[in-house]
């Protein structure tokens, strides 16, 4: 951060102030930028090749694709000169193409953990004897309603913070992922329905997993697109569980009524 700040705040210097005192052909600014530039880059490949944690990873890559081209331009006559250099990346491709790999596996592997730990604690929820929570008055689980999605949709922003490419890239990684989330959900709730018939809350409970459906459908139907082979599976699912929790409250209507 100090370096970048010190490199932004000199070029400055050197454009408003040092480079008129030259004759152009001694191309003052280019000199100055690129010296500046392959320093910082010694460092930063020096970072990329010691032991990283993830965060570390994470904040070296949003150097490599954000900070460093898009803070560096700040200034407008600072944008224009770097325009006619053309410094190039901090990291070799290869090297950043490699922290983009353990970045991915990484934040892939953290949002399935986290998951999957979601669906643990409802089904532990479920086994308690309490009525379900409810949102805008309506039973609903927090967990599987709202903050899987917020898992998966903070995932995608980090990743898109570094690049747009590593961001298409982690979603459509978690796109394939929320269906076996799912598939894992549908395959809970069967069998709650199937063994907990004289839960207390048991009706309760059934339609809160009913409205789960809805954040998912919704956040599937606006953010994935009718081309993704997910996509279906996704709606396929989550109609399966809609259906399967509708069967069970419809009989009891039906019984009811007769």
């Amino acid at each position: 951060l100090h370096m970048g700040k010190t490199m932004r705040e000199d070029l400055t210097v050197v454009v408003k102030y040092i480079k008129q005192l030259y004759p152009p052909e001694f191309n003052v600014f280019t000199i100055y930028a690129e010296l500046y530039h392959n320093y910082f880059a010694s460092e930063a490949k020096k970072s990329a090749e010691s032991p990283l944690e993830d965060k570390d990873i994470y904040l070296l890559l949003s150097w490599v694709h954000n900070l460093y081209p898009e803070d560096m331009r700040k200034d407008r006559a600072l944008a224009e000169e770097l325009d006619k250099v053309k410094l190039g990346s901090l990291l070799p491709s290869s090297l950043s193409k490699e922290l983009e790999q353990r970045y991915l596996d990484s934040e892939e592997v953290t949002v399935k953990k986290s998951l999957s730990k979601c669906l643990d604690k409802e089904i532990q929820r479920w086994k308690e004897d309490k009525e379900p929570e409810k949102l805008n008055g309506h039973f609903q689980s927090e967990l599987l309603g709202i903050f899987v999605i917020q898992s998966i949709y903070s995932g995608q922003k980090r990743a898109q913070n570094i690049s747009r490419a590593v961001g298409e890239e982690l979603s459509r990684r978690l796109w394939k992922e929320l269906p076996v989330f799912l598939s894992s959900y549908r395959e809970a709730f069967e069998d709650f329905k199937e063994k907990s018939k004289k839960h207390r809350h048991y009706k309760p409970i059934l339609i809160a997993n009913i409205n789960n459906c809805w954040n998912f459908r919704e956040y599937t139907e606006k953010h994935v697109a009718e081309t993704d082979d997910n996509r279906a599976s996704i709606l396929s699912t989550l109609g399966d569980i809609e259906n399967s929790g509708f069967e069970v409250l419809l009989q009891q209507l039906f019984a009811q009524l007769k």
